[in-house]
């Protein structure tokens, strides 16, 4: 004989039914740390520590979902969370859990080896990225990827006897697309777009190289996420993008703020 069903006979209080009638649209689990795996252009794969978090809808007639099949489904496909993988964790999410949509987001850390500019000094940059689907009739999936800039800012160069101010910013862009990007190819276009890109590891050539770059190129956030904006709609793969740019005012008590989108979004997905 089997071992026995340890749950055998205990009730099943989320299964009861409900009588206020009201649908939930999302109920599940959030922030729980995950080591995944996500391609990498130069080195096929990157181990890293993904928050995830997975939700699924719950009809007016139940009373709540089962939080423990979500872990359960997140052990099942360990270290094989990626792209390739997505599909198959919403669609699981969806049966063991009943539901008619399933939501799955999981945000890490990324590395990308960047050589300095002049004297080719590698540094390991770190960018919040992340995967976010959507599992209903279709799948829907976004890219998400936040990049550090620098950016100097016109008013200031223009207006100024000598120098100008300039501070670190953040562009923030979630991206639908219909083949496959890498993440190195989206942050690449968002740093060409700024006054200059930020480094890790910087030597004096390199400090000089990127302070006279940024000031050749200065842009206000508004210049930025234009910028960007011009960039991404030229790469044919994406099909739809948002862009947010701050601006971390290194003279203002306030940061500048700027946000944008392009192209249509799939049926259901409204935002």
């Amino acid at each position: 004989m089997g071992a026995e069903n340890p749950s055998q006979g205990l009730a099943d209080v989320q299964s009861l039914p409900d009588y206020r009638n009201i649908a939930l649209e999302k109920v599940g689990i959030k922030n729980i740390r995950y080591p995944v795996r996500v391609f990498d252009k130069e080195n096929r794969t990157q181990e890293t520590v993904a928050s995830v978090n997975m939700y699924v809808n719950v009809p007016r007639h139940f009373k709540g979902t089962h939080m423990s099949r979500f872990v359960e489904i997140l052990n099942q496909f360990r270290r094989r969370i990626d792209v390739a993988t997505f599909p198959k964790i919403l669609g699981e999410m969806k049966r063991r859990l009943s539901a008619e949509e399933a939501h799955l987001e999981i945000d890490f850390p990324y590395f990308i080896e960047k050589k300095a500019p002049v004297t080719g000094t590698p540094g390991l940059m770190e960018y919040q990225c992340g995967l976010h689907g959507t599992l209903r009739k279709g799948l829907d999936m976004v890219l998400v990827a936040c990049v550090p800039v620098t950016t100097v800012c016109p008013c200031s160069k223009e207006i100024s006897d000598y120098g100008a101010h300039n501070q670190r910013g953040e562009v923030r862009v979630r991206v639908r697309f219909k083949e496959f990007l890498w993440l190195e190819e989206v942050i690449s276009e968002i740093e060409k777009a700024s006054s200059s890109e930020v480094y890790s590891v910087l030597k004096r050539p390199d400090e000089k190289y990127v302070t006279e770059r940024a000031y050749d190129s200065p842009m206000f956030v508004e210049d930025l996420v234009r910028s960007v904006y011009e960039r991404l709609r030229a790469m044919p793969r994406i099909t739809w993008f948002s862009i947010e740019a701050e601006n971390f005012e290194s003279i203002h008590n306030h940061s500048a703020y700027a946000a944008t989108t392009w192209g249509t979004l799939p049926a259901g997905q409204e935002e």
